[in-house]
């Protein structure tokens, strides 16, 4: 009886698997389509003239004119030392971050110690405000106290540790790293340092190498604060150095576009190199958190 009832219902199964197969394909060329679409325009706008640009409909396949733009680009900023500035900024922030906060998240996740909770309920809290509140004090205390306007450390240092990914390892530890596995190493006479660094940092290193592209990324698109702690344009980050590209009377389109272009460039490189380990990481935390 089941060979029969496998015998009737198994085209219609295949077909139904098939059926759902072409709407996933369809779905997933839809989403394609509108992620690299903006990344497409972005190119033609740089390469093309404004009044290729502005007619009615707008030229949609790219211009003769991007080496042109990005002659004009180095022209009007030093685009190559704000990329090495922002390069360097972010690898800082994102080695800062992974070692301080899965550090802190181990402590959080497998150590005791008086106000523990009360003190992960305010960095939890922390979260849900926007950073823009602080940011008047950030810059007082940058300017007065330290005197670190236009300087790099005004940018690094704020950004060593933050709330995110404290509570993000926090889980991941909480959720990857045996207790047996902890208590076996205190046993072999290991202390809470070599613990962390011997036996916790192998589990996690896959989310806490996830976290850092994280950091990457954020510390490479921030505009804001760079923008109100730097005024030197040897010092500036490649997003700040893209806001100054502007025409002489009206905003010359091509030439931010090509800036714009080339301040994505390296990260849809680095993508092309770490998108599968940053996919895998993110899965790996999703499944076993």
């Amino acid at each position: 009886m089941s060979q029969l009832l496998e015998w009737f219902t198994g085209p219609q199964t295949h077909k139904k698997r098939r059926k759902v197969s072409r709407t996933s394909y369809i779905a997933l060329a839809v989403f394609a389509f509108f992620s690299i679409f903006p990344l497409y325009w972005l190119f033609v706008v740089a390469s093309n003239s404004n009044a290729e640009i502005s007619r009615i409909p707008p030229s949609m396949v790219p211009g003769p004119n991007f080496f042109k733009e990005l002659k004009a680009v180095y022209a009007a900023v030093p685009l190559t030392n704000a990329l090495v500035n922002t390069a360097a900024i972010a690898l800082v922030v994102a080695a800062c971050q992974v070692f301080f906060c899965t550090m802190a998240g181990f402590a959080y996740a497998k150590l005791a110690f008086p106000g523990k909770r009360a003190s992960l309920i305010v960095i939890i809290g922390t979260m849900m405000l926007p950073a823009q509140l602080g940011i008047v004090v950030l810059y007082i205390m940058m300017a007065d106290f330290f005197h670190w306007i236009n300087d790099f450390k005004a940018i690094v240092i704020p950004s060593m540790i933050g709330a995110f990914g404290v509570f993000w390892m926090r889980q991941i530890i909480d959720a990857q790293v045996p207790n047996e596995l902890l208590e076996a190493a205190k046993i072999d006479g290991g202390k809470n340092f070599r613990i962390y660094r011997s036996v916790v940092v192998p589990i996690i290193l896959p989310s806490a190498m996830v976290l850092g592209l994280f950091s990457f990324l954020g510390t490479w698109n921030d505009f804001l604060w760079p923008s109100l702690v730097l005024n030197s344009p040897k010092r500036f980050t490649i997003q700040v150095a893209v806001n100054q590209l502007n025409g002489t009377y009206t905003v010359d389109y091509a030439l931010k576009m090509c800036g714009a272009f080339m301040a994505t460039l390296p990260l849809l490189v680095l993508f092309v190199f770490v998108g599968k380990r940053l996919v895998s990481g993110i899965m790996d935390g999703a499944v076993k958190g």
